[in-house]
């Protein structure tokens, strides 16, 4: 399923586009739009950091990141206080965690082919693209069956659906610290900017 996915995500379809091409063209003109010169030095003003950044995967990596925890950690609490409607409530999580995971997945791509790196990032950049997605394939995969069975869950199936979560969140725990590896300690995708005399220090409160 992982090296379908990567090879959909990197052209390899013979069809010609559709949703996958779509969204990658979508993704394309918003980093576009912060493009620093041109018509659009509006949006780089407005948003400099953005405007600074290779790509928008970093940016992008905080919407899973945030509703796939949300959707896990409300979906077990709803199951121990027996909450149905809690977990109804979980599932739109779930469903834009899935939703954000795809666009990520993309950028992350994206990201990869326009990023500068070294040999050693290369292969920590490999793994992270499996966690990614692994996680995305856990969250489609966790979507459809909750719109297909609802939010009522019981017995084996609801054990293996929590495990499946969990499993999610510990795959996406561990991709994410790979992206934080490759950026604060190989300075992937980072500029690197060159100390000045006046330099700001921060005093220690008493």
């Amino acid at each position: 399923m992982n090296n379908f996915l990567a090879w959909q995500i990197h052209g390899g379809a013979d069809h010609g586009g559709g949703l996958l091409e779509t969204l990658i063209g979508s993704l394309t003109f918003f980093e576009g739009l912060t493009a620093t010169g041109g018509g659009c030095g509006f949006f780089a003003k407005l948003l400099p950091g953005l405007a600074g950044m290779e790509n928008i995967h970093p940016l992008l990596v905080h919407f899973p990141i945030a509703f796939l925890s949300a959707f896990f950690a409300l979906d077990v609490v709803a199951c121990v206080a027996k909450k149905p409607h809690w977990r109804t409530a979980a599932s739109y999580f779930l469903y834009f965690g899935a939703v954000g995971a795809i666009f990520t997945v993309i950028a992350g791509f994206q990201a990869a082919y326009s990023v500068i790196h070294s040999e050693t990032v290369h292969h920590i950049m490999e793994r992270h693209q499996h966690f990614g997605l692994s996680v995305l394939t856990l969250a489609v995969i966790l979507s459809i069956w909750r719109l297909k069975s609802g939010a009522v869950m019981t017995g084996g199936a609801n054990s293996l659906f929590l495990i499946l979560s969990g499993l999610m969140c510990i795959l996406m725990t561990l991709g994410a610290d790979l992206g934080g590896h490759m950026v604060y300690n190989y300075g992937t995708a980072v500029h690197a900017v060159q100390p000045t005399d006046d330099c700001h220090h921060h005093e220690a409160e008493p």
